[in-house]
């Protein structure tokens, strides 16, 4: 990859938890920052599509059989892609009622990368990923593949108990307000960038969005266009 050595771009990364094509897409992300690493700078925010799941799913799915039907419909996404399971009951036992609280646990996270209290690096024995990635990841998987119910608190703070986090310094962070206030400003980048749906990446300070089901070299592409273009040229992308 010929790049100036210092270009750095940052990708605003919008998903919601409890989504199977941001589950899917884990490994375009994870794949992105193999090959960019210092080039890129990745910036995870986090919405609630799934604010609601009896509204979403109960009421917005009862004509094609509620989540029985959507059950069906997360199964048949997962079984076009190799790299990720899910497990058959998934949808029908142990649906949380709501991603936002998942969000809410994640902004708690995120603050105490942000003030030093956790290394907000990747970290080898994480397979490279940051403590926030992985919390995040295996919060997916506990869902898609395990049938727990993220939304609870206890489901998170085993979680963070298993990656070695301190689970006070985060309950902290929920009861004094500030997760909240962080995952309020994620509401307000999704307006402003005017996000549709989950996944979606926002490069170039908005002048770029990709939404969905975005195939990895459309992702490359679009990285190697901002990265490679001289200052004085304007995108083709």
């Amino acid at each position: 990859m010929s790049t100036d050595s210092d270009s750095v771009i940052r990708i605003d990364y919008f998903s919601d938890i409890l989504c199977i094509w941001a589950y899917v897409a884990q490994i375009r992300v994870d794949e992105m920052l193999s090959q960019f690493g210092d080039h890129v700078e990745v910036s995870y925010h986090f919405f609630p599509v799934f604010g609601c799941t009896q509204t979403r799913i109960g009421e917005g799915w009862k004509d094609r059989g509620g989540f029985t039907g959507y059950n069906r419909h997360v199964r048949a996404i997962a079984d076009r892609f190799e790299h990720v399971d899910v497990h058959p009951r998934v949808w029908l036992d142990n649906a949380p009622r709501s991603s936002a609280a998942c969000h809410l646990f994640l902004a708690a996270l995120a603050l105490l990368g942000q003030e030093g209290v956790i290394a907000a690096g990747p970290r080898p024995e994480l397979a490279g990923k940051s403590v926030y990635e992985a919390a995040a990841w295996r919060l997916r998987c506990a869902f898609f593949q395990e049938l727990r119910d993220i939304g609870r608190l206890e489901v998170q703070t085993a979680i963070a108990s298993d990656l070695g986090l301190p689970v006070d310094a985060l309950l902290e962070r929920l009861h004094n307000g500030a997760a909240m206030a962080v995952m309020c400003r994620d509401a307000e980048l999704r307006d402003q960038y005017r996000v549709e749906g989950s996944p979606t990446y926002i490069l170039n300070g908005g002048r770029q969005k990709l939404y969905g089901d975005v195939g990895y070299k459309i992702i490359d592409a679009n990285i190697r266009e901002i990265l490679n273009r001289r200052e004085d040229q304007l995108s083709w992308c």
